[in-house]
């Protein structure tokens, strides 16, 4: 079954705008782990806008104490000496490399693996002597992968903005996904994915190995409750799974 990994930025974000300490990270992970998350996500950004750079190795402590051992945290970034120092020195399962500018809002395209794939190859060379499986943020190019498959990286992160907004087929992210594990990556898959769209990209990736959810699955939570939430997500990669779409 596809795994699903729960962003907490939303949360810090929201805690962030007061100096009060909730909503808590901890205890949102908490409550999506008893949902049935199979792990949890961030992304810290230099400004700590939203996840800071102390609720990593909280977090990581946090995940190390789960009863479950085979539930995951992943970090996402783009690579600068101070997030590489970051994860070499936190505890995480998996690094997730983005090629985003400190200043955008999110992320809104995947690595032109061609241009950096020598920075690459060096970046995730010192994380996997660290133990880390590496993810690239990817676009859905089938041609990219033979570029990727030369920098080292375990796993590709397909960019789903583009599928969300209906900007680019499901078949394009289909015909990277499987060009991907012909060439011996696996496939994650992140951003915008949601309640509407997330079954039929199940659907037509089965292959996924996993999908981390931030922004639509915190804006259910506000609505149905984090565990609600948690279990609607789970039940859509089910019908994924299965085909049984309406």
């Amino acid at each position: 079954m596809t795994k699903l990994s729960v962003n907490l930025n939303k949360v810090a974000l929201l805690r962030n705008q007061r100096d009060v300490g909730y909503p808590s990270v901890i205890d949102t992970a908490k409550i999506v782990l008893e949902a049935g998350a199979h792990g949890v996500t961030v992304h810290p950004r230099p400004d700590e806008r939203h996840i800071r750079r102390s609720d990593v190795p909280e977090l990581a402590e946090f995940v190390a104490n789960w009863p479950d051992k085979a539930i995951e945290f992943n970090i996402e970034g783009y690579p600068t000496e101070d997030f590489m120092d970051l994860v070499l020195s936190t505890p995480c399962h998996q690094v997730t490399l983005v090629p985003d500018d400190p200043n955008q809002s999110t992320s809104d395209h995947g690595w032109d693996v061609k241009k950096d794939k020598e920075f690459l190859k060096d970046i995730i060379t010192r994380l996997k002597k660290a133990g880390r499986r590496v993810s690239l943020f990817l676009d859905p190019v089938p041609e990219l992968i033979s570029e990727t498959v030369e920098t080292g990286a375990d796993r590709i992160e397909l960019y789903t903005g583009p599928y969300a907004e209906e900007e680019i087929d499901v078949q394009a992210y289909a015909e990277t996904a499987q060009t991907a594990v012909k060439n011996g990556l696996e496939v994650n898959a992140g951003h915008d994915l949601s309640l509407d769209n997330l079954a039929n990209f199940i659907k037509a990736i089965p292959e996924s190995a996993e999908v981390s959810i931030g922004h639509a699955i915190t804006s259910d939570a506000l609505l149905m409750g984090w565990d609600a939430a948690v279990k609607a997500y789970l039940e859509e990669i089910r019908k994924g799974q299965n085909g049984s779409i309406l």
